[in-house]
């Protein structure tokens, strides 16, 4: 669990201010394609006062994902506007403007193993 974290704390301190990534597409470049969930289990397993900066992801429709803690939104919002990340009126980001584009292959961690994903997928499918 903590090898998996740490790859996407890696891959999520890549991200530049003023850009966004999805969950989706951190899993991707942390090797779990297909488990944009494990993302989220991550980045909710921060410790406060983390330097990681969580607020740049998002999910697929550009939008802040609902979180248990209420008020984190508008946190997560703030921060991003005070990146100059902007939100429409239904309050979405053009991911077309805002999302990041990993340059080379070096801005991701190291892949899972391919035994590791195919069991959280098989666990996925067992949940469904």
């Amino acid at each position: 669990m903590k090898g998996r974290n740490a790859q996407v704390f890696a891959v999520v301190r890549r991200i530049p201010r003023g850009r966004v990534a999805t969950y989706g597409q951190v899993a991707s470049l942390c090797g779990l394609d297909g488990l944009p969930r494990q993302v989220g289990y991550a980045l909710h397993a921060l410790p406060a006062g983390s330097s990681v900066p969580w607020h740049r992801v998002v999910n697929a429709r550009g939008e802040i994902s609902l979180r248990s803690q209420p008020g984190s939104e508008l946190t997560q919002r703030l921060l991003l506007e005070a990146e100059g990340v902007a939100f429409d009126a239904r309050g979405r980001i053009r991911l077309t403007d805002f999302q990041w584009t990993p340059t080379s292959r070096r801005t991701t961690a190291a892949r899972a193993p391919e035994s590791e994903i195919a069991a959280l997928k098989a666990a996925r499918r067992r949940r469904a």
